[in-house]
């Protein structure tokens, strides 16, 4: 049984650690509301523009693959994964299951695979892996901006219109609710336009637009934008994900460290209660024998 100055140790310890993971959980809680509302935020121009997109790769007498080579589907030699992770740790289990998706994914394939990280997280775990990482993006910040994001837009759509990559896939978390990140993976390149959800859908669309110069050229302008839009929205998912997961962790270590504080006070209590019994029947008994 661990004596009565280790048990102090002991609860002073714990009870430091409580003050440190109550101070990360409150200020991950305030950096959450914030990115979670800038990841709400960009939320109604992504879905307008694809729905100008799904207009658009709907059109009457349009050929969207002639128009723009990142519509082009060719045969598959060599992927690329964007990989999108947090910086840093402390978020319970975001990492170690953002990490685990994505390399079950790699293996899975059977072309060579390369990876553009965004992340310290997601780099470290393929470089341990041996995995071709060949760009990364780290220090994005608690709220990155679009403008932070287009040069990781560019590497992507340069390797695939050059033909380095002929797939490329993203992966990030994406925030069901404050206390679930679900790791998700979608094909970027080549884009698949999305789909009018009926008819009727499209056919308003085509009447309600007048695209100038032409629908052609506006689709080849959209294109890039769509891919920017994509990740963007993925690294704020990202970074809410991140706040979010940090702060439930957080405060779970809080309520175990305090929980562990009870236990080694009530130890502590037994013990000193035992040394002070055993203290004064050592007096009693030197108290009888002296009077004997």
């Amino acid at each position: 049984m661990a004596t009565i100055r280790q048990l102090k140790r002991r609860i002073t310890s714990v009870k430091n650690t409580a003050k440190i993971t109550n101070a990360l959980q409150l200020v991950a809680a305030s950096k959450m509301r914030r990115a979670q509302d800038r990841a709400l935020q960009a939320r109604p121009y992504a879905e307008k523009l694809r729905i100008v997109l799904a207009g658009l790769a709907t059109r009457e007498g349009g050929d969207n693959s002639a128009v723009h080579p990142l519509l082009v589907s060719r045969p598959v030699k060599t992927v690329a994964m964007l990989h999108v992770t947090p910086d840093r740790g402390l978020c319970g289990g975001l990492n170690s299951n953002m990490n685990r998706s994505a390399g079950t994914f790699v293996a899975m394939q059977h072309e060579p695979v390369s990876v553009v990280a965004v992340g310290k997280k997601g780099r470290d775990f393929f470089i341990r892996a041996h995995t071709h990482v060949t760009a990364e993006f780290t220090d994005l910040g608690d709220y990155p901006t679009q403008s932070d994001t287009l040069g990781i837009s560019r590497v992507i759509m340069d390797d695939y219109l050059h033909g380095v990559v002929d797939r490329v896939y993203i992966s990030f978390p994406e925030l069901v609710s404050t206390a679930n990140q679900r790791p998700t993976i979608r094909q970027l390149l080549p884009i698949e336009p999305p789909q009018m959800d009926s008819a009727d859908a499209a056919a308003e669309f085509r009447q309600g637009y007048i695209f100038e110069p032409s629908p052609d050229i506006v689709l080849a302008r959209l294109l890039p934008r769509y891919i920017e839009m994509q990740i963007y929205e993925a690294i704020l998912q990202n970074a809410a994900s991140f706040q979010s997961a940090q702060m439930v962790a957080m405060k779970n270590a809080t309520d175990s460290a305090r929980d562990i504080t009870r236990e080694l006070t009530l130890t502590y209590n037994k013990a000193r209660q035992e040394q002070i019994t055993k203290e004064l029947l050592d007096i009693v008994g030197g108290a009888a024998a002296l009077e004997d």
